[in-house]
Formats: C-alpha cells, sequence, structure tokens
C-alpha cells in the first residue's frame, strides 16, 4: 500500500448505498439506483424508438438476446439490452422469460472455466433486480456471493505473477450491496487490493501501482466504484479527473489512456467509462459537445450503435452509448442525419471463389499416416502442424504427395515459454501462436525466463514472422482491458492476423469472453485445434468437430492469407460439445451465407464423401519414422478402431470393433496392444491391434479390414494394398 493514500473508517452498508447514489452514475451498481425516467410518448424522441425495434431484432426464442449474426442469445448482449431499456425508461417485453434466460445462462453452463468471471454472476444479480426477480436472486445468489472474500489471484501457467483480473474482483464487490450482504467482512482485504492498483496520477489498472504502468479507463472507472462501494475517501480526485480527461481524443471520443503507446482509436466503451467516471466524480469531458457527436456518430442505419464510427451495430455497444449519453445528459439530442436503409447489400465477392478447409495446430506428432489419412478423408486442404518434431513435416508432406492426397501442410505453433510483458497489466503467456509455410525462414520463438515487453516482441517476433510470411493467430486471454488494447493495435499497426473462437479445450472463446464478438467483421475468427496427445488419430473428435473454412480459387498459402486479410473467413462448429447443432463465426453475413450455399463442399456430417474414417490401417515397414509398432524386419499392420477421445488425446469410448483382419483372402488373427502414458490418468494412452509379418512374399498384397459400428450394429470395411 503507498503511503500518500490513506483508508477511513469503513462506512455502514446505508452510509456506503448513500454515497453511491449521490455519486451520480455508474456501470456496475449506480447504473440500478440512478434508475431511468419512464419515457412518455411525447418526450420521446424517434431515434429512440429505432434503438429498441434494433435491440428487438436480437430477440431469440430462448428468452434472451444474441449477438446478431448467432441463433442463439449469449448472457452478455442480454444484459446489455436490459440495461439499454433501463437508460431509456422501457419496461423490457417478454420480462419473465428474460429473467429466465438471465438467471440459467451462466456462460460456464456450457463448459466450466478455469477462473471464475465473476462479472457475469453481477450481470446475472443485477438484470434479476431490474426485472423485478429479487427473492429469485437472492435464493440464487446470496450463499455464492458471501463466500467472495477476497480477490481471486490468477492462474500462474496464464499470469506470471498472479494479478487477479481487476474487472472481476470489483464485480464481486458490486454484487453484495444488491443482495444486502455487508461490506464489513471483505473491506479489508479488498481495500489494500484496490489502494494497491492506484496511480499517483488517480487512475487504475490490473497490476500494482508500485509495478509501473498507466492506468486503463476501464479499470479507473472500476476502482472509483470500488472506493466508493468500500468507503474509502477519495482523495486523488482532481488528478483523477485531469488523468480521465486526458483521454479525450481529438474527434471526441476517448481513448484507453491519455497518450497510450498503442490502441489509439477512440472506443465506444472507453468514452462511456470516462464519462462516467468524470460523473461520478461531479466533472464532465474538456469538451463535452466533441463527446456528444462522437458517441452520435456512432448511431447506424438500423438504429443501433458501434463500437466506432461506421462499425457494425451490437447491443453492447448501444448501451454504452445510451448510458455515455445520459451521463452527458444528452439522452435528447437529436442525431444526425442517416442514409436510408438499403434494401438489398450488393455482392462483394469474387467470382470463382471455393470453400477450402484449413486446421490450426492439428497434430505435428504421432502417425503422418493417419494424419494423412484423415486429412483425405475429412477433405482438410491445409495443416497446420503444431510444435511439429523435426522431420515430421516432411514425412507427412512426402506421405501425402506419394498417395495422391491434396493436402499441404504447414508449422503452427504453440510458442509455450514464451512471456509478454505489458506495463500496467502483468506478464502473460499463450500470446505466441504463429503460423507460417513449412520450411519458411521466420525467426526463433522468444521462449525463456526473460519476459519480452510488447513493442519489444512485436519487433522480435512479429516482424520476422511477417517477413517469412507468417502470421500470429490471438488464443485467449480473459483480461478484457488487456487483450482490447492488443487486438486494436493489431487494427492499427498489424499484429494478430486472427482471433481464436472453436477450441479443444473451450467450446467457444467468445462465449467465456464476448467482448470478442466486437472485432467481427474486422478481424477473422478461426477455430483453434490447439493438439494435445502423442497421436492424431486420438484426437479425432476435435479434428472431425470443427475447422476453419476459408473462400478461395485454390487452397494455397497465399490465398489463404488474402482471405485473412479480406474477411472471407468461417470457423465452424458441430460436435457433441455444440449439441450436434452447426455454430459459425464468419467475417461477414456475405461470407457466411456462401459458406451455407457451399455445405456439401465441407460438411463432414450425414456426408459420405467427407466422414471420419471408423478404422486406421497403416502397413509399418522397419525404419519407418514416428510410428508406433514398427517391426525390426519385415512388415506390421497396425489397426486402430475409432473411439471418442479426451481433450487430452486419450480413447475414451469405442465408437467401432474390429471383426476380421484378412490379408491375401486369408484370415489372420492380429494381437491386441495397449499403451499406458505418464500423467494421463487411468485410461490407455493408445489401443490397437498388431499383425506382425516378419517374412513376406514381393508383390502386392491386400489388406481387408472389417468392423462393427457400435452406434447400429452395421458393419464397414476397409482395403488398402501394398507392395514388397
Amino acid at each position: 500500500m503507498r503511503a500518500d493514500i490513506e483508508m477511513t473508517p469503513r462506512l455502514s452498508r446505508r452510509q456506503t448505498l448513500q454515497q453511491l447514489a449521490a455519486a451520480g452514475l455508474g456501470s456496475l451498481t449506480a447504473t440500478a439506483l440512478r434508475g431511468a425516467a419512464p419515457e412518455t410518448q411525447a418526450s420521446r424522441p424517434e431515434w429512440h424508438d429505432e434503438a429498441i425495434a434494433y435491440l428487438e431484432t436480437l430477440a431469440r426464442p430462448d428468452g434472451g438476446y444474441a449477438w446478431g449474426d448467432q441463433p442463439e442469445s449469449h448472457l452478455a448482449p442480454t444484459f446489455a439490452v436490459i440495461a439499454a431499456y433501463q437508460v431509456l425508461g422501457r419496461p423490457v417485453p417478454r420480462t419473465a422469460a428474460c429473467a429466465e434466460y438471465m438467471r440459467t445462462h451462466h456462460p460456464t453452463e456450457w463448459k466450466k472455466l478455469e477462473q471464475e468471471h465473476r462479472e457475469f454472476d453481477f450481470q446475472q444479480l443485477q438484470a434479476l433486480h431490474w426485472l423485478g426477480a429479487k427473492d429469485l436472486a437472492a435464493a440464487q445468489f446470496t450463499e455464492r456471493v458471501r463466500g467472495w472474500t477476497a480477490p481471486v489471484p490468477y492462474l500462474a501457467q496464464y499470469e506470471r505473477h498472479r494479478h487477479p483480473v481487476f474487472r472481476f474482483q470489483l464485480a464481486a464487490l458490486a454484487c453484495r450491496p444488491l443482495l444486502g450482504l455487508p461490506m464489513e467482512p471483505v473491506a479489508a482485504e479488498f481495500s489494500r487490493y484496490l489502494l494497491s492498483r492506484r496511480r499517483p496520477n488517480g487512475s487504475f489498472n490490473n497490476s500494482p501501482a508500485a509495478e509501473g504502468g498507466d492506468g486503463h479507463v476501464l479499470n479507473t472507472l472500476w476502482g472509483l466504484e470500488g472506493m466508493a462501494l468500500l468507503g474509502l475517501e477519495e482523495d486523488h480526485a482532481a488528478a483523477t479527473i485531469a488523468w480521465l480527461q486526458g483521454c479525450q481524443a481529438p474527434s471526441g471520443g476517448f481513448r484507453w489512456q491519455p497518450k497510450p503507446a498503442w490502441g489509439m482509436e477512440p472506443d465506444v466503451a472507453y468514452t462511456w467509462g470516462a464519462v462516467t467516471g468524470l460523473a461520478r466524480l461531479g466533472a464532465r469531458p474538456t469538451d463535452p459537445d466533441a463527446a456528444v457527436r462522437w458517441l452520435l456518430s456512432l448511431r447506424n442505419a438500423d438504429g443501433g450503435f458501434g463500437d466506432r464510427p461506421g462499425w457494425a451495430s451490437n447491443a453492447v455497444a448501444t448501451r454504452y452509448a445510451l448510458e455515455a449519453l445520459a451521463a452527458l445528459d444528452s439522452l435528447q439530442a437529436p442525431p444526425p442525419s442517416l442514409p436510408k436503409r438499403i434494401a438489398a447489400v450488393p455482392t462483394t465477392l469474387p467470382k470463382g471463389l471455393q470453400v477450402f478447409s484449413i486446421q490450426i495446430e492439428a497434430h505435428g506428432s504421432g502417425s503422418p499416416a493417419e494424419a494423412v489419412d484423415l486429412a483425405k478423408s475429412l477433405q482438410i486442404d491445409l495443416w497446420g502442424a503444431k510444435n511439429a518434431k523435426p522431420g515430421w513435416l516432411e514425412a507427412a508432406q512426402s506421405l501425402a504427395d506419394r498417395q495422391q492426397v491434396p493436402v499441404r501442410f504447414f508449422t503452427a505453433n504453440e510458442e509455450y515459454g514464451t512471456w509478454i510483458d505489458v506495463p500496467g497489466f502483468g506478464t502473460y503467456s499463450h500470446m505466441s501462436d504463429i503460423i507460417a509455410p513449412a520450411g519458411s525462414e521466420i525467426g526463433p520463438a522468444l521462449t525463456g525466463d526473460a519476459a519480452a515487453e510488447w513493442n519489444d516482441f512485436r519487433r522480435r517476433r512479429i516482424e520476422p514472422l511477417h517477413a517469412g510470411q507468417g502470421r500470429i493467430v490471438w488464443q485467449f486471454g480473459e483480461n478484457e482491458e488487456l487483450v482490447r488494447t492488443l487486438l486494436d493495435d493489431a487494427l492499427e499497426r498489424g499484429g494478430y492476423a486472427a482471433v481464436s473462437t472453436f477450441h479443444f479445450g473451450n467450446p467457444d472463446f467468445t462465449n467465456s469472453e464476448p467482448f470478442l464478438n466486437r472485432y467481427r467483421g474486422h478481424l477473422p475468427f478461426v477455430a483453434l485445434q490447439d493438439a494435445h496427445g502423442p497421436e492424431p488419430w486420438w484426437f479425432a473428435d476435435m479434428t472431425t468437430g470443427f475447422r476453419t473454412l476459408f473462400l478461395a480459387e485454390a487452397p494455397t498459402w497465399e490465398n489463404w492469407l488474402t482471405a485473412l486479410r479480406n474477411g472471407w473467413v468461417a470457423a465452424v462448429r458441430r460436435d457433441a460439445v455444440t449439441g450436434d447443432k452447426l455454430r459459425m463465426h464468419a467475417g461477414s453475413d456475405e461470407v457466411a451465407r456462401f459458406v451455407l450455399e457451399q455445405e456439401m463442399r465441407w460438411r463432414w456430417w450425414d456426408n459420405p464423401a467427407i466422414a471420419r474414417p471408423l478404422v486406421s490401417v497403416v502397413v509399418l515397414k522397419a525404419g519407418d519414422r514416428f510410428e508406433t509398432g514398427v517391426p525390426e524386419t519385415g512388415v506390421a499392420l497396425r489397426i486402430r478402431c475409432a473411439w471418442t477421445n479426451t481433450n487430452q488425446g486419450v480413447p475414451k469410448t469405442a465408437l467401432a470393433e474390429l471383426k476380421t483382419v484378412t490379408v491375401d483372402g486369408q484370415t489372420v488373427e492380429p494381437e491386441p496392444l495397449e499403451t499406458m502414458a505418464a500423467r494421463r490418468g487411468p485410461l490407455p494412452a493408445d489401443r490397437a491391434h498388431i499383425v506382425r509379418m516378419p517374412s513376406v512374399a514381393a508383390g502386392e498384397h491386400v489388406v481387408r479390414v472389417t468392423v462393427a459400428r457400435l452406434a447400429d450394429g452395421g458393419e464397414e470395411s476397409r482395403e488398402i494394398r501394398f507392395t514388397v
């Protein structure tokens, strides 16, 4: 704790609520206390009705509201829509259904997350209060929130110092008044944490002030709200006001810092955070009229607001814009004139494009033969081999060429051990996933104990990668304030060329990190296999279940880069994780339509032309590299039936059962082979059958393997030929 910041005695809950109400606007709790006077027909500007009409286009039958391109609702846009109704003083339609959706659709309902995202709990709780379901909120959340007694350290494998995600901790605090829980039991611990994050200039950020780095406008807002909730004396008001005012750009919008080293464009979230924070301190922007003009410039012909001028509307940006206008007493301001709505969007895709498939960070180890087999069966045009062993790429490509399988293997590495330091936020891993043509010169990974500062990482890693026709892909990050700055930097200076969505360990990163949706149409969304386990065959659930599609005339690396640059990319997933429903993240509605029109070129379900094989048959000879079961002399046949797999690439549940094996028409008896592996639990890491043939006559031989489909009892056979 810095000596220049003193804690005052803790206030009672009543005093804290009084202070919040007196403070005026806010984002976590004060919005609920503020409310909005119900609009009358006479006082209602026409553009309010148009904003409501836009928001209702996002309504879905499940009771919630969705991102514009998605068929199912999500908690984040649903909360934003409810908040927008609040600020406009309108009742939310379908109140009961909306409340039930908010109560039951925390993103962890899809998959438990490694880190608690308490912001989602706050959104559920606050929305239920707005919707008149306080009793439901109390029953569901009281004991959970009561147990949040201290900030939660972030996982050390993702942030070296285990700095908690600032937003999540302040959301935990904001839940307590909504449930009537006292601050006293948590005040001391949270006060120490909060004050350690305040900079001498009054701003707040994710890492302790003692580590250096300026603040972030959103973290400053969370910090100010935390100060009020905890009843801490505000002794940096003048400095904080000056800092927030300094974030205003000449355009009128606000940046994330007064003088950011990257990510310099104003954003609706930053503008909302700044004007809300200023209002809390009883201040206004240096140029409030310019701020209002900039906010109104975000309004689109559909009635909604985008994150930046010219960007497509979404619910979250619309909520931010409306609340920011309210903070500036400008909800009645007349918006600028808009162009007439266009009945149909003209086509922009050139003629001659087709849909091709790419897998990013698929296996680069284990059996090259089975990788080639999967690529052929699933019609994968480009196979990105994750952290391939020396010689593996060459072996796989050579085999594919000999078998005339039209797949190109390329480098797709997760550069483990790379740490990137971002002042004000901390030191992070999982930020260096690269793709490049096989054999291209892309420079070394920056692995090791020493962390690279962000601009240094750009110079030493991203620049040589680009020089070798490589690109870097964003994998994941739960700290929204941090991730926004880096992805915004990519838009301005180049950098991350794509954003991961579907993933082996997370059904969809846009579910757990919904702010990523703001980049639709600006950064391509891709699926990231992030292969685990020793063998591609035992990761086939993932290789089958999701992939990235791109539009091109031919599946070359150059055309892939063109597709990335133009947004002609779509991530698609359909598997047990999605309940066998197709989910898609496309760069535009036009790309999505095009992909669906050519569905039979890539559809891997109910399509005999593209199907996961139920059995693998590999002919092994002495000296074969990367294969298991290789004989010392002669030939061996390795047979693997299809199984579902764990996320760690271990066979889990059989999909097929071996029935018969014949060689040149003669039945042979294979021997079972099971291999256990350390750290992979009680399941065998490999399940195979081996037919050993130490002496084989010269000439061509025919192998026929028959398996039973366990789903329906039917049989399938596979025949291969080999020559000795």
